[in-house]
């Protein structure tokens, strides 16, 4: 093949049909999430629910977590004429969209309204768990092995693309609209996700015959027979642990923002603004890398730029207690500029920092922002795209289910105490905790995924888009 013919098939995969099915349903697929772990802790903060409350609502996201315990059902249970993925897509699109709404109409002040509220977010968390088995089976089947770096990444970064709504727009309408009102219009985005879900097609499937015994059993089975029992536990452990920091360092990002000073129309303009190319730099220059490198080397270097994220957090924590000290390192700098430009001859020019500096500062608030939408994005992707290269064959729903649903846990049950920990220990202590809790899961890549190794083969098409 020459490298005009590479050139050709790489331009193709990128801009072919299935890569635009990854980023509608990476929309759909995101939204729900990050309304609820964006959108309503801002709400909740707004309306003078304390952190430590705020933080316990993620114990009512478990479904995330437990969703691979209903996935065998997705495969048992569908109406042919729609589709096995297409019909619980459907499904929970359809009840998100109402549940989402429903939100809208309650005040957290009130104390029945609030329990409404609990309810509501459990069942947002279900029917979003189940919509993400589904669209991770029906993504895994239209994907083969080589396009699961650049498919993830899109999906991906689709996915936090989706968190700029409730994260940017919704909390740029909260500062100049009442709440029920900017809560019902975001739900309103879920019609994307059924828009796309009615446009797709599946290839024709045949009812299953296999039990609910022989649906969970089987595919554990064959995980373990396909891998061995060491290497099985070893990469569940990995999957536990590989986002484990950065999940804590984000799951109160937006009250965190907050704390320091920070508006929500600044949080969203900053979000919107410099989120979005962060986002857009991530999935295409992510994708094509891992195209080039492999999943095994992007897990190393997105790893890596993950962690590096999480300092900023420490940062700009550390910048807001301390910021006479923060406008003495400016003061020296400035000196330091000022002495260097003097020195060969350049007297027009004086670096000014430390005076003109002031907290909250936008431009810090942007490199947080721009670096966690990056780093962590990166790293979303490449392990996204693992966990899809780990399931095979006809239990590919339960596989895929099992793996990101153990992902999903440290968020879960970590993160509901996360408020709690901020109280005791302040913010730059807990984010030097979440620092630290993200080595392990790089470790691990020594055994999961040597540097240089490659591992999966080309994956039999199934479904078409």
């Amino acid at each position: 093949m020459t490298a005009s013919d590479t050139q050709k098939s790489l331009l193709q995969r990128i801009f072919s049909k299935r890569m635009l099915l990854c980023i509608f349903l990476g929309f759909s697929s995101g939204l729900p999430f990050y309304f609820l772990f964006n959108l309503v802790s801002a709400w909740l903060k707004d309306e003078g629910i304390n952190i430590g409350t705020i933080g316990a609502f993620s114990l009512l996201t478990l479904p995330y977590a437990w969703k691979f315990v209903w996935a065998p059902a997705l495969d048992l249970f569908f109406v042919k004429r729609i589709g096995r993925r297409r019909t619980w897509m459907f499904l929970t699109q359809t009840v998100l969209l109402i549940c989402l709404a429903l939100m809208g109409l309650c005040s957290p002040k009130i104390d029945f309204h609030l329990y409404l509220i609990m309810i509501l977010y459990f069942l947002v968390a279900f029917f979003s768990a189940t919509q993400d088995v589904a669209i991770d089976a029906f993504r895994r089947e239209i994907l083969d092995d080589e396009e699961l770096g650049l498919g993830n990444s899109i999906f991906v970064n689709a996915y936090r693309f989706a968190g700029l709504v409730p994260g940017t727009l919704s909390l740029y309408m909260s500062d100049r609209m009442p709440w029920s009102i900017t809560i019902i219009l975001t739900a309103m985005f879920m019609f994307v996700g059924l828009g796309t879900t009615f446009m797709i097609r599946e290839a024709e499937c045949q009812v299953s015959t296999r039990t609910i015994k022989e649906s969970v059993v089987e595919p554990l089975k064959e995980f373990i027979g396909r891998k061995g029992v060491w290497s099985f536990l070893s990469m569940l452990l990995f999957i536990f642990l590989y986002k484990f920091g950065d999940n804590m360092a984000t799951a109160l990002a937006t009250p965190f923002y907050m704390d320091m000073g920070y508006t929500k129309s600044v949080i969203g303009t900053v979000n919107k603004v410099v989120g979005f190319w962060a986002l857009l730099a991530g999935s295409i220059i992510g994708g094509i890398i891992m195209l080039k490198i492999g999943i095994n080397k992007a897990l190393w270097l997105f790893g890596l730029a993950q962690i590096v994220t999480i300092l900023g957090f420490v940062f700009i924590t550390h910048v807001w207690q301390n910021q006479g000290e923060f406008v003495e390192i400016l003061a020296s700098a400035d000196g330091f500029i000022n002495g260097i430009f003097g020195n060969i001859g350049i007297t027009g020019f004086r670096s000014d920092m430390a005076s003109g500096f002031e907290f909250p500062n936008t431009w810090l608030l942007s490199l947080v922002i721009s670096g966690e939408n990056l780093g962590a994005g990166l790293g979303t992707a490449c392990f996204v795209a693992y966990m899809c290269r780990e399931t095979k064959g006809k239990y590919i729903a339960t596989q895929l289910a099992l793996l990101t649903a153990l992902s999903a846990l440290p968020r879960t049950l970590c993160t509901s105490r996360a408020g709690y920990i901020i109280d005791s220990v302040g913010y730059e202590n807990f984010f030097i905790i979440c620092y630290a809790l993200a080595i392990p899961g790089m470790l691990m890549l020594i055994y999961i995924a040597p540097y240089g190794a490659e591992s999966g083969k080309k994956a039999s098409e199934s479904v078409r888009a």
